[in-house]
């Protein structure tokens, strides 16, 4: 009688726990995936390309703020005299440039012309003295002196129209290539400094890069600041992430596009629509040796769920609960590779950063 008791207690111990088993653990292979997460802090220190003195700061803590709003702004006096003077720099280059690709003017052309002219007529007076001093250097009249002076004139004059002609051949011919291809060189050289400048004097002003909350004012008014150094702490809100985990055994039930409902832990709160943006390709809390299914059921793998969030209740950090309308598991053979891939590049890259 007292065996058949203990029996009957040990049926219904194995009963009860077969139950809780089915109800509680057993997840069914269709329906609802429930998950808790967090929403991601997503934090940006941001700071000047360019050293300088703080002139303003246009917001403070608290603040929200909108993609391309300025921020602060340095002193620009140092960059509008910088830009002026490459500016000038340029303009002297572009000039030089100009004067080169255009080679001679007219007017110095015409000048060359003439300066042939002139040395062709001192050349035919040349020869007609010479002539003349070889005609009277047997007589009286001549002397060897004179025949001498007169050929030295001669070959003087040829010189002098042969110069000439070279250099009217120069002027017409213009300026050589390697100086023309110098005169652009220095011409582009001055540009792409004119455009550091430029920048420069753009960086000057500290833009928002996304919307967010302004968490923290690092600097003040005059303060002298070093490029990249911290003057405002930022937390980004659009989009807004969810971080969640699925167990391996979901793995199969969940697809990057698929649409989830949110909700915080707030009484009567609003219920938010996402979109699984994101299955990490990695399981974590791998256990260094897996040998038995028990094990490698225990495997989880992070997502990542971008969420409209146009009320700005969701803050970063807070809890919440994930509700996925799951599929069927895809079929065996499956790669899952394919149902882990990113949904765009932005988010592949996104993830490669975080591991």
């Amino acid at each position: 009688m007292k065996s058949r008791r203990v029996l009957l207690l040990v049926l219904l111990i194995a009963a009860g726990a077969g139950g809780y088993w089915w109800l509680y653990l057993k997840k069914p292979a269709n329906g609802s995936l429930i998950l808790q997460g967090n929403v991601e802090v997503r934090q940006v220190s941001l700071g000047f390309k360019v050293g300088g003195r703080i002139e303003k700061l246009h917001v403070d803590e608290g603040d929200v703020v909108i993609p391309g709003q300025a921020l602060a702004s340095l002193d620009k006096v140092y960059f509008t005299d910088a830009l002026a003077q490459v500016r000038a720099q340029r303009d002297q280059s572009a000039a030089n440039y100009e004067k080169l690709r255009n080679g001679s003017r007219p007017e110095e052309i015409a000048q060359a012309k003439a300066a042939v002219a002139e040395r062709e007529a001192m050349v035919t007076n040349a020869r007609a003295i010479l002539q003349r001093a070889r005609t009277l250097l047997n007589s009286p009249a001549g002397s060897p002196k004179a025949f001498d002076d007169a050929q030295a004139a001669e070959r003087q004059a040829d010189a002098l129209l042969n110069s000439a002609r070279e250099a009217l051949h120069l002027a017409e011919a213009g300026f050589r290539k390697e100086d023309i291809a110098l005169g652009k060189g220095q011409l582009d050289e001055r540009v792409a400094t004119m455009e550091v400048a430029e920048r420069n004097l753009k960086d000057a002003d500290l833009i928002a890069p996304g919307k967010g909350t302004v968490l923290s004012r690092v600097r003040e008014v005059g303060a002298i600041v070093a490029a990249g150094e911290t003057v405002y702490v930022l937390s980004l809100t659009t989009p807004v992430w969810v971080r969640t985990y699925v167990s391996e055994p979901d793995l199969g039930r969940i697809r990057p596009g698929q649409e989830v409902q949110i909700k915080t832990d707030t009484p009567g709160g609003k219920t938010y629509t996402g979109k699984i943006g994101f299955i990490s390709t990695a399981a974590e809390f791998t256990p260094k040796t897996v040998e038995t299914t028990e094990l490698r059921t225990s495997l989880v793998y992070r997502l990542r769920i971008v969420v409209d969030d146009d009320t700005g209740f969701l803050r970063q950090g807070m809890p919440v609960t994930v509700t996925v309308t799951t599929e069927p598991p895809a079929k065996e053979g499956t790669p899952v590779a394919s149902r882990t891939s990113c949904s765009s590049s932005a988010e592949r890259d996104s993830a490669r950063n975080e591991s």
